[in-house]
């Protein structure tokens, strides 16, 4: 669920002014996946550390964190670090994977997917009086299904969605507390092709659920 810039702005002012640190999780969100390399970038607000790792490295194991130096610097010689810290491979896995980033504008590319999956399903909504809405950042985003009647979670037919699609070759999950979120995450470089072919199939699945 996207934060409002206000609610983000009044959090910093919060971990501010009670000294809490502030951590931004960007493990998922990281790397391109909402419009922009960071999604916190969204919010023009700092975070005092940032957790780094799954897109970094294009699948291979790798993490990191970013903080305010007088944080990172606090830690004595050697109280950062683990078995595989540094694994060389990985390390130029990242930068690769920052190179191509840069190179093919996989962040600018997130906004485009986002945008045919956000038309897409507000084009059959008219059909569809159980997709409650759509919400997210670049091409994280998530269908709400609910019960048109009630307004409530429709766990059952975001199951039968969920089958719908896998039967006919789409790889998708589920999501949300109450099970009825069908959630987006496809890799950025998707090409039209296959983007256009998924969401036929997820389309063709919420209007027959």
């Amino acid at each position: 669920i996207p934060v409002s810039k206000e609610a983000m702005a009044k959090l910093r002012h919060f971990c501010t002014e009670y000294g809490i640190v502030m951590v931004a999780d960007e493990v998922q969100t990281g790397f391109g996946r909402t419009g922009t390399l960071f999604a916190m970038e969204q919010f023009s607000v700092e975070p005092d550390l940032v957790t780094l790792a799954k897109s970094i490295a294009g699948g291979l194991p790798l993490s990191g964190v970013i903080g305010r130096s007088e944080m990172m610097d606090a830690v004595h010689v050697g109280g950062i670090g683990g078995t595989y810290g540094g694994n060389p491979v990985a390390c130029a896995a990242a930068l690769a994977v920052l190179k191509i980033m840069d190179d093919e504008r996989l962040p600018q590319r997130a906004n485009e997917i986002g945008k045919k999956v956000r038309t897409r399903i507000e084009g059959i909504r008219d059909k569809c009086p159980w997709i409650g809405g759509i919400r997210g950042m670049g091409a994280m985003m998530g269908v709400i299904i609910i019960d048109p009647d009630t307004g409530a979670a429709d766990k059952e037919r975001t199951s039968r969605i969920h089958k719908f699609s896998l039967e006919r070759g789409l790889v998708m999950i589920t999501a949300g507390t109450d099970g009825n979120i069908i959630r987006t995450l496809m890799p950025l470089t998707i090409g039209n092709d296959e983007l256009n072919q998924s969401l036929e199939i997820l389309s063709s699945a919420i209007i027959h659920a």
